[in-house]
């Protein structure tokens, strides 16, 4: 009897043993499906997550093309070619370094014959940035332009006003007799940082109203393509694709502000290859400013030469700083000197801004109106210092301190009513009177003697030696002889200046 029980026992125990083992197994399976369940439930919320952040991408962008609609514009010009071709300064296509092309909006008549015609026609964008009808675009689109006309979002043509052009930024104010219009708010363009996103506007290729998006890539670019490379320079490069027409069109950030105008590309097919530039709006509103107020530009000069700080320069001058604008030279009686700022000064900052480069200072001051302090932190000899400069006005005049001959070896000078009395003229309109000629030089060799008057160059009146400089300059890249009009006495003549 006992050993019945203890096979009853063994029995059980066999029994229990393999219902334990069969329930394991069959909860097995359950536990590795809801593993696989919560994974999956993972994965789901993350392509949730992913999804929604692309929707809000997605309506950030579809948003500011719509708030942005109305305060951008297509700009139209005509050209009296026939009248105008002497007058006009050579196309800044012409002057731009290989891959560089302006947007000009030709319509993609690129590559066909290059004979004048009649009238000539051209295309861009602009942007609203004022209610009473003032634009700002590029001076590029309108410059010699006899006719503007201003295409709004409702498709109603305005012919416009050219209010003021400055090609030292390759910026102008256009008006429209307007009001009640969206202007698009200024943002910050310091502030903006390389991979944040950006949307371009315009009209490229003649398709209004275009938006394109993409990214910061660089800042602070300096290509000297500007003013025949005398320009200022700050660019704003991003990867939006922006197009011929698109010059003179917004580039905004996801707030619907305005952060950059569209002016060049880099490309050797002259379309869009993911390498923009923009003018930044810390550069364009002190111009578009000081033209509404004074009807041009005007710029703070601060008198000093100044140059980049690189690992040359440290070890020449045993510097005690890696970065800034270090002075070259000052000026005596100019801003700079009555600061008592010295040649070896390391400029760091700028009205709390840091200094990285001397293109960045120049920028600055030049930023800066006449008769404002800027307040500077700078580096001598190892020693920081805080030195208030008072601006003075940049004209040709206090830049020709500089270099007070020309590079072609003379003396010139804008004709007055005094000095055409003293070289013996009575019925000067204008013109650069040359007062010495250097034995040796370009200017002597093709013949210029003291008492000349320059009249013209390449077809064009000139009346500052600036500009002179200026056209000598695209001629030499263009590698043709500079064709001059010359006044001596009563007799006029061409010269030619190699």
């Amino acid at each position: 009897m006992q050993l019945h029980w203890k096979r009853i026992s063994l029995v059980l125990a066999s029994a229990w043993v393999a219902t334990l083992l069969f329930g394991l197994m069959m909860s097995l399976p359950r536990a590795v499906n809801s593993e696989a369940h919560a994974d999956q439930q993972l994965r789901d919320r993350a392509a949730t997550q992913n999804l929604n952040t692309a929707q809000d991408i997605s309506s950030a962008f579809r948003n500011v093309a719509e708030v942005m609609r109305p305060s951008v514009v297509s700009i139209s010009t005509q050209t009296d070619v026939s009248s105008r071709a002497r007058q006009l300064s050579p196309n800044l296509r012409q002057q731009l370094p290989p891959g560089f092309e302006q947007f000009f909006g030709n319509g993609g008549r690129r590559g066909r014959s290059m004979e004048p015609q009649p009238q000539q026609q051209g295309q861009g964008s602009g942007v609203i940035v004022r209610q009473d009808g003032y634009i700002l675009t590029n001076n590029h689109v309108v410059e010699g332009a006899d006719i503007v006309t201003v295409e709004l979002s409702t498709g109603a043509k305005v012919e416009a006003e050219v209010v003021g052009t400055d090609p030292e930024t390759d910026l102008a104010v256009v008006k429209i007799d307007r009001t009640g219009l969206q202007p698009v708010p200024f943002g910050d363009s310091e502030a903006i940082r390389v991979g944040d996103w950006v949307l371009a506007i315009g009209s490229p290729f003649g398709l209004d109203q275009t938006v394109t998006a993409g990214i910061i890539s660089g800042k602070n670019r300096v290509q000297g393509i500007v003013d025949d490379g005398h320009g200022f320079e700050d660019f704003l490069q991003t990867d939006a694709a922006i197009n011929p027409g698109n010059s003179g069109g917004p580039l905004v950030n996801l707030h619907g502000e305005l952060v950059g105008i569209n002016t060049a590309i880099l490309s050797r097919s002259g379309t869009s290859a993911g390498i923009g530039f923009a003018i930044p709006v810390a550069l364009a509103r002190p111009v578009f400013e000081s033209i509404i107020e004074n009807g041009e530009v005007r710029r703070g000069f601060l008198g000093a030469q100044v140059a980049d700080v690189t690992p040359e320069v440290v070890t020449e001058f045993g510097l005690k700083v890696s970065k800034g604008a270090l002075i070259r030279g000052v000026l005596e009686g100019q801003p700079a000197a009555n600061a008592e700022l010295q040649p070896g000064d390391v400029i760091l900052e700028t009205d709390g801004r840091p200094v990285t480069t001397s293109s960045r200072l120049v920028n600055y001051i030049a930023s800066r109106a006449p008769g404002q302090s800027v307040q500077m932190k700078i580096n001598r000899h190892g020693e920081e210092l805080n030195v208030t400069v008072n601006l003075q006005l940049r004209t040709e005049k206090a830049m020709a301190m500089f270099s007070p001959r020309s590079p072609w070896g003379a003396e010139l000078e804008p004709v007055t009513p005094q000095s055409a009395k003293e070289y013996g003229y009575a019925d000067l309109q204008g013109g650069l009177i040359v007062t010495s000629v250097s034995d040796q030089g370009i200017a002597a060799e093709a013949g210029l003697q003291a008492g000349d008057v320059i009249e013209t160059a390449a077809g064009r009146a000139v009346e500052s030696v600036e500009q002179l400089t200026k056209i000598l300059a695209v001629a030499k890249q263009q590698q043709v002889p500079l064709q001059v009009v010359v006044r001596r006495g009563n007799t006029k003549m061409l010269l030619v200046i190699r």
